[in-house]
């Protein structure tokens, strides 16, 4: 029996944020393009980020802000398509959105608008979207052979756009890192990244009372220091502070949080032992830190004693646990809650313009998948947005 195959100048696998952008410029220069992807529908993860409403930029995206084996590799593509390209594509379907802390941008009304913004310019450009296509076997054979559940299809280029390990929930796999390791390219060794903190033993008996509470700290660790919110669980810590220095975390390490960034404790303690001397530090503590929170370090950290009873050892202690807190996580929650995965496709084996494999013509690989991880609040859809969209330029 007679073989039909289908025949495509590309096949991009993964139809999330960065593969879709690049099928719809690929489109755009006339290409022939198909979309495959095992997922029942496109854009899983664009629809529940950003708690719904796309966290799809941010304002002040730079290359400072991910992290690689290679800090330069990004530069190329978030130059040729910007924070600024973004905003314009988006106000160009009406896509009405607002700005919150540190640059964030977030749709105003849903995610479903970006994932119909991206189907729209594909539709437009005849892309091709299979979904519920499951690839058996690539071959590589004047072009790319790709042997799938629905077919066998044929394409000149080939494009890996399947993200990374996290929420496997959400159909997370790893297939990207297999296909690099079939054509020879080196893997950095992927971690869960922006992701919670487990804590176990005496520490987590401690302080699961304090789940639910939600401070601004500054969270510091492998050199790296973040101001933003930390919040308790009944599992360990989570909030945007401890999602953003996970990152830069290794087991065993120490992180130092710092409860009381705006203040100098010592100053303000001392200035408060003239004024409120036979208060307890408890009290005082109440007015500026959340009452749990200062119930649960006075039992377990620093002196309750009236002020004006502080000696400079007292106050040693307690500045010492309130700007310095040192907090030893058993480990992260992994990549069943992390929001990105670190590592990925070694940038050495890819060409920064073009997203090609240097050593394999026709075979690119963009998005999560590459060793390219941004930091939290719309730095991974910039680098989709950029990495597809310069890949889609030489497809």
């Amino acid at each position: 029996m007679e073989v039909v195959i289908k025949n495509y100048d590309v096949i991009v696998i993964g139809a999330g944020a960065a593969g879709l952008m690049c099928a719809a410029e690929a489109g755009k220069r006339g290409r022939s393009v198909l979309i495959v992807d095992h997922a029942e529908k496109a854009g899983k993860k664009i629809l529940i980020s950003g708690g719904g409403r796309c966290n799809f930029t941010n304002l002040y995206a730079s290359a400072d802000d991910f992290l690689s084996k290679n800090p330069h590799f990004c530069k190329s593509a978030l130059a040729r398509f910007t924070q600024y390209d973004v905003l314009d594509m988006f106000e160009k379907q009406g896509i009405a959105w607002h700005e919150r802390e540190h640059g964030q941008l977030f749709c105003d009304e849903s995610a479903k608008q970006v994932v119909n913004m991206l189907l729209e310019k594909c539709s437009k450009h005849a892309v091709i979207i299979q979904l519920n296509c499951h690839i058996d076997e690539i071959i590589q054979n004047k072009g790319f052979d790709v042997h799938t559940n629905q077919g066998l299809m044929h394409c000149e280029s080939l494009v890996i756009a399947t993200g990374g390990l996290s929420i496997p929930k959400m159909g997370a796999t790893g297939f990207g890192y297999q296909i690099a390791r079939q054509f020879d390219l080196t893997i950095v060794e992927t971690e869960a990244g922006l992701v919670p903190f487990r804590l176990t033993g005496k520490i987590h008996d401690s302080l699961k009372a304090l789940a639910g509470i939600s401070l601004p700290v500054v969270a510091s660790c492998g050199g790296q220091s973040f101001c933003e919110a930390m919040l308790f669980t009944h599992r360990g810590i989570s909030g945007p502070a401890m999602l953003q220095i996970s990152s830069y975390w290794h087991a065993g390490e120490p992180i130092e949080v710092n409860l009381l960034p705006d203040l100098d404790v010592r100053t303000w303690l001392q200035e408060q032992k003239t004024l409120r001397g036979k208060q307890h530090v408890r009290t005082v503590l109440a007015d500026i830190l959340p009452k749990r929170l200062v119930l649960h370090w006075c039992e377990c950290h620093i002196p309750d004693k009236p002020l004006q009873a502080l000696s400079e050892s007292d106050l040693d202690v307690i500045v010492s646990q309130l700007h310095a807190w040192q907090l030893k996580p058993a480990a992260t929650e992994g990549y069943r809650t992390a929001e990105v995965t670190l590592g990925g496709v070694d940038t050495a084996c890819l060409s920064s313009k073009t997203m090609q494999a240097r050593d394999v013509e026709g075979l690119y690989f963009i998005g999560e998948v590459v060793d390219v991880t941004g930091h939290l609040g719309g730095f991974n859809f910039q680098w989709a947005w950029a990495s597809g969209y310069c890949a889609g330029q030489f497809v």
